[in-house]
């Protein structure tokens, strides 16, 4: 055995275990750490500028890729101010470990200079938070972390280290340290066959996918099953791109806020609705009693607990969600080669047939621009391998009804916990995971002013992105939720700005910001110039690989369709009346059919 110091032991069990990607801010008490990265040199580390920033790096580069981020900081108020970070990664499943500096361990209880419980703080947010007081425990420790973050429903973990716990030197031999495995339950046959006894029962089934799916790494083999059972797929919020969008079977996203027209009315044609990997969030699901009427229900999820959470499904299934669907290509292959899978080709073809329905207009020539033009030309502007990072608002939810995403991990999106703030570091660490990537992020213009410091280590360390901030100086969705109170009370932003009279009333001058943190920026007012400003931000990220932010003056007040249930959705725009309406749609409008399916709707 070798002698060494805890935090050197640390550093080869990171690299051990995967976890090579670290975002932080040094500090006294996180400095012994830090001594070890820079000795060791196989963990990459990216500055930030405030530590939820760099909690939201981690959780955006651990969505993208699947693996651990990690989020490192001092004692005291860098532990606090991980736990937003936390948060968002918990209530999305999102494995990410956070590591925190600590005073000794015989000044804990004397209110030393910032020290803090932290681990009593980060226990509500985390799957496990620790203080570990043993220097001897440090292998245990992080293996269980690592663990517990990839077991069953994924999660974030934080562990704090006293400083003198980190120096303190300890026996251990990397060679002796493997990652203890992870516990990942699996449907049985049986269980298999009675969803399946189920499905086959139902004249109109429909998949929900959700972000377990993708957690899982199994959306190849979700769309197999799709195509060989002959049935559509709707993916939630969390699961969009594990099918992708211009599949003849992905039906359209179902929701009270994110969603597509054309997805609530399949969704509502169904009898028979099989959930993997999702949480029945009631963004999608709106009044139970509307989404539940005349269906039945399978629920596969691996947290046997989330089973029966939001409401008793006929058969709930505990099961990761590839080992399940890996289960069911076998059982429903069998069946097809005994001929006793239904001809569910009518279905599947009357949900296809709908997606050239039912849109919503976007082609829109208003000066202020409306918000719907903006996600016309993204659709336009960038390709099929783009990915989106988005949290929060009026511009996410839109976002969501109108944008295409066409594989998984291309849609990032703190889903549950919807942090303002949370989009600009995010895109920063999917950048990270993804170089010489296409990514673009969407904010409001008060998410993207919440941690916009941020924008300069995208400078700093060369992470290039686009960020299109759809800005009408307003606090959107928090406006349109005033409506039933007759107010619009402390949602405006805008003000004369004596320092820049062209933003004309709407305040902050976000270019100036920009180029002062030493990014690029353009600012757009005409419609008829977002292509050309969508691809001036592309040139301007390959010459100077930086993040370049795309701004683009909207109307004050736009209603964004959204209600409280599937069937009572609020249309506050015009809806498509033809192609060239909504000439970006995944399928363009056919008039007389999109007549006819709107008056029915």
């Amino acid at each position: 055995m070798t002698k060494m110091r805890a935090v050197d032991a640390i550093a080869l069990i990171l690299e051990k275990e995967g976890a090579t990607e670290a975002f932080g801010l040094p500090g006294a008490a996180i400095n012994p750490l830090y001594s070890a990265m820079k000795a060791h040199g196989g963990i990459r580390h990216t500055l930030a500028r405030h530590v939820e920033g760099a909690s939201h790096m981690a959780d955006g580069y651990s969505r993208a890729t699947g693996k651990i981020g990690l989020c490192l900081g001092t004692s005291g108020p860098a532990g606090t101010d991980m736990i937003t970070g936390l948060y968002a990664a918990i209530a999305d499943s999102i494995p990410m470990l956070c590591i925190t500096g600590q005073a000794p361990t015989d000044k804990l209880h004397k209110e030393d200079f910032q020290a803090v419980d932290i681990e009593t703080i980060a226990k509500p947010v985390t799957k496990f938070a620790a203080t570990i007081l043993e220097p001897g425990q440090i292998p245990g420790y992080f293996a269980k972390a690592f663990q517990i973050m990839r077991s069953a429903r994924p999660g974030p973990v934080l562990l704090d280290l006293p400083i003198n716990v980190q120096l303190a030197e300890i026996e251990f031999d990397i060679d002796a340290y493997e990652p203890l495995a992870a516990d990942k339950p699996s449907a049985s046959r049986a269980q298999i066959e009675k969803v399946l006894d189920m499905l086959v029962a139902a004249e109109r089934p429909i998949i929900i996918s959700g972000g377990g799916v993708i957690n899982a790494n199994a959306s190849a083999q979700l769309v197999e099953l799709a195509e060989l059972l002959n049935i559509p797929v709707s993916p939630t919020l969390m699961g969009w791109g594990s099918i992708p969008d211009d599949h003849r079977l992905q039906s359209g996203m179902v929701g009270i806020q994110t969603h597509t027209r054309y997805g609530n009315v399949s969704f509502l044609a169904s009898d028979f609705v099989l959930g993997i990997g999702n949480r029945w969030a009631n963004r999608h699901t709106g009044g139970l009693d509307t989404y539940r009427k005349g269906r039945k229900f399978v629920h596969i999820d691996i947290e046997a607990t989330q089973i029966g959470r939001v409401f008793a499904p006929d058969l709930g299934v505990t099961s990761d969600a590839a080992a399940a669907i890996e289960q069911l290509l076998a059982a429903a292959r069998d069946r097809q080669a005994a001929g006793t899978l239904p001809d569910y080709s009518a279905w599947a073809d009357e949900c296809t047939a709908r997606k050239s329905t039912l849109h919503r207009k976007t082609n829109f020539d208003n000066i202020p621009i409306k918000p719907q033009r903006v996600y016309q030309e993204m659709n336009t502007a960038f390709g099929r391998d783009t990915t989106y990072v988005s949290t929060i608002g009026l511009s996410q939810i839109a976002g969501a009804q109108m944008l295409h995403v066409y594989g998984p991990r291309q849609w990032i999106n703190a889903g549950q916990a919807g942090p303002l703030g949370w989009t600009g570091p995010a895109a920063l660490g999917v950048v990270r995971a993804k170089p010489n990537s296409t990514v673009v992020a969407l904010s409001g213009d008060y998410d993207f002013q919440f941690m916009i410091e941020e924008l300069a280590v995208g400078a700093q360390f060369k992470l290039p992105y686009i960020h299109v901030v759809v800005n009408n100086s307003y606090l959107g969705l928090i406006r349109q939720s005033q409506r039933p109170f007759e107010m619009d009370y402390h949602v405006s932003l805008g003000f004369d700005n004596i320092n820049s009279p062209e933003t004309n009333g709407y305040g902050v001058d976000h270019i100036k910001v920009a180029e002062g943190l030493g990014c690029k920026a353009v600012r757009v007012e005409d419609p008829s110039k977002l292509a050309e400003a969508f691809a001036e931000a592309g040139r301007l990220v390959k010459e100077f690989q930086v993040p370049v932010v795309v701004e683009v003056i909207l109307e004050r007040v736009t209603n964004i369709a959204m209600g409280a249930e599937l069937d009572a959705v609020n249309e506050f725009e015009d809806l498509a009346a033809a192609a060239e309406d909504a000439p970006s749609a995944l399928v363009l409008m056919d008039a007389e059919t999109g007549l006819r399916a709107d008056i029915s709707a």
